[in-house]
Parts: C-alpha cells; sequence; structure tokens
C-alpha cells in the first residue's frame, strides 16, 4: 500500500538503493532540488522513471519553483521568473495589470514543469510579512496586504492550473510573522488570535474556497502562541484542527514542509508520526539521505481514506493543460513590467 509521504533523492539519476527502497516503501511521490535538475531531458527521463519504479503513472512530483530566490529550475535551461513581491508592486500600481502578469508568470512556470512530468509546484506564498519578522519570507511574499495575496495568490494558482500543474499554497496558517528561519530554528508568533484570524489566515481561507481543483496547503514549522504555546503547527492538532480546517475552512491535501528542517525535535521517524497523528495528510522529506528517508516512511503510515479521497478531489480535478504560447506570453510580461517602469519614470 502507499505511504503517505513525499520524498527527495540524492542526484539527478536513481541509483540502485534508491530504486530498491522506492519499491519497498512505495512513497506517494517525490519532490525535486535543484541537485537533481541539470537539464531538460535528464529531468523528463528522471520523472519518467520515477513513476517507472512506483509503478504509478500518475505519481505526484513535486517542486519549489515559486521565481526569484526560491528556484531549482534556473538559467540557462530555464527561465528566472520573478519574485512574489514585484508582482505585489505591479498590482499596488495597476490591480488588473499585477493580476494579469501573475496569471502569465504561474503559466510560464506550469508550462516548463509539466514538459518536464512535474505537476505539482510548491508555490503560490500566501504568507504576510510582520515586521521585525526573519526575512525568510522577504519577497517570496507578494505584499503585506491580506486582500492583495488573496487576489494575486488566486492569479498565480490559476496560471499554474492552465498548465495543468496543481498549486501548494504556503505556509499555512502563516509564516509571515515568525522570529527566526524555520529552517535553522523553531519560529515562535506571539500575536492575538483574533489578528491572526483577520489577517494572517485571510490569504489560505480566500484559496480554500472557489472552484477545483483544490490546491494542496504546506504547513508552517511555527508555534503559535495563542493556539498552542508547545507544539509547531505541523505538530499541532489544535492548529490544524481549529485554525486550518475549521477557521480558514481548508479541506484538502494538508502537507507538512519539510521534516529535516532545524525547527523540529527528535528522530524523524517521530517527527512523521507525530504530524500524521496531529492531522496531516502527507509527510514531506526533503534533504534525499537514505537514511532518513527510511526513517520518514517507517514513521509514515500508508495513506487514508479520507486523503486519498482529497487527491483524487485535487489531481483528478486537474484539467487538460491549455496550449500556450510562451512567447506571446513572456512578451507581454515583459510589457505589462515595461509599462510600469515607464510610469514610475
Amino acid at each position: 500500500m502507499v505511504k503517505a509521504c513525499i520524498l527527495g533523492i540524492e542526484g539527478t539519476r536513481l541509483s540502485q538503493r534508491e530504486r530498491a527502497f522506492i519499491q519497498e516503501a512505495d512513497p506517494l511521490g517525490l519532490i525535486l532540488f535543484a541537485r537533481n535538475c541539470e537539464s531538460p531531458d535528464q529531468v523528463r527521463g528522471l520523472t519518467q522513471d520515477l513513476r517507472g519504479v512506483s509503478g504509478r503513472g500518475d505519481a505526484p512530483v513535486l517542486i519549489d519553483q515559486e521565481g526569484g530566490r526560491v528556484a531549482r529550475l534556473t538559467p540557462p535551461h530555464w527561465r528566472a521568473a520573478p519574485p512574489a513581491a514585484a508582482f505585489g508592486a505591479l498590482y499596488q500600481e495597476d490591480p488588473e495589470a499585477g493580476r494579469r502578469a501573475a496569471r502569465l508568470n504561474a503559466r510560464l512556470i506550469g508550462a516548463e514543469l509539466g514538459g518536464l512530468g512535474i505537476n505539482v509546484d510548491c508555490a503560490p506564498v500566501l504568507d504576510l510579512p510582520g515586521p521585525g519578522a526573519d526575512p525568510i519570507i522577504g519577497d517570496r511574499a507578494f505584499a503585506a496586504d491580506p486582500a492583495t495575496v488573496a487576489e494575486l495568490g488566486r492569479a498565480f494558482r490559476a496560471g499554474l492550473n492552465d498548465a495543468g500543474v496543481l498549486a501548494v499554497i504556503k505556509h499555512i496558517p502563516g509564516h509571515g510573522r515568525a522570529d527566526a528561519d524555520s529552517h535553522l530554528a523553531l519560529p515562535r508568533v506571539d500575536c492575538p488570535r483574533e489578528e491572526l484570524s483577520a489577517a494572517d489566515f485571510q490569504p489560505f481561507r480566500a484559496l480554500a474556497q472557489g472552484e477545483a481543483p483544490r490546491p494542496w496547503a504546506m504547513t508552517a514549522h511555527v508555534v503559535f502562541e495563542a493556539l498552542d504555546r508547545e507544539r509547531p503547527a505541523t505538530l499541532s492538532a489544535t492548529v490544524i484542527d481549529e485554525a486550518i480546517r475549521r477557521d480558514i475552512g481548508f479541506d484538502g491535501i494538508l502537507i507538512t514542509d519539510d521534516l529535516s528542517m532545524r525547527a523540529l525535535e527528535g528522530p524523524v521517524c517521530a517527527r512523521a508520526a507525530a504530524a500524521i497523528a496531529a492531522g496531516c495528510d502527507l509527510t514531506l522529506h526533503c534533504n534525499g539521505k537514505l537514511d532518513e528517508m527510511t526513517e520518514v516512511a517507517a514513521g509514515t503510515p500508508e495513506i487514508s481514506p479520507q486523503a486519498a479521497a482529497r487527491l483524487g478531489a485535487s489531481l483528478g480535478a486537474l484539467p487538460a493543460p491549455r496550449a500556450i504560447d510562451a512567447t506571446a506570453d513572456e512578451a507581454e510580461l515583459r510589457s505589462l513590467f515595461a509599462r510600469s517602469a515607464r510610469r514610475a519614470g
């Protein structure tokens, strides 16, 4: 039976040990990083190989391709997309141009991913940067205004869907106020629940509603003291049930952020088990270390019937990719930013 985990691999090709592990553990899918991507032909071959080894042609293959400083696919083989903040700045001048640019940009990203066999993009970031927060989010966020982020997040998701790629909104219920980089330490947010609900939760709430396919959502390794003073959202049944599922109203696939990040403590097998027990649908492990992957698989149960239904309602509802004229879309995107620059000048 399929394990409820998404795992990384070490290099640009599957090793024999990785093949044997995937066949035995049967993770739901895999995630790619820059270390796995050297050329279009190589990435296409890798995604085909991953699905062949798993025996499931529909196995999810994920990547973090936000644009800006978080991009696993980079020049010269792939386009350098702007950071999210560039679309927020354009939106402030001209909301329609900002929405259109965000959709075009995501459609171009999605077309590149779809052509490589990647069907899930861990984007857009819906976090609201807070005053005095750690800069880990920074220009990865569209803006600090919830309504702006919701509008641009919807446009980005629609652009990915145009290309037949599913979005993962992150980092639910919000990483923007965090006082530390969760890759390195456990952040804490001391903010009243009412303020979190009215601001930070709002973009996630906006994208939790609307038409199919429902996006996935990635958790924040952040302690929200107004909700659970002990456990980060990823491991907190209180945050997942009360904030994510009820207040925000998110009923889609909930996947952890990377379990190997230093915000979390203890063996990775225990982290995986705790995340699923708290209410996450899937665990995520990214560093490609086979010994840790084996532990994560051991700590992660088979995908639950509820998670399987959510999975079918997301990937199963993805539309067929539209015919995309990348040259025309790139030209229009450049034109939108050029008009903004002329106005500013």
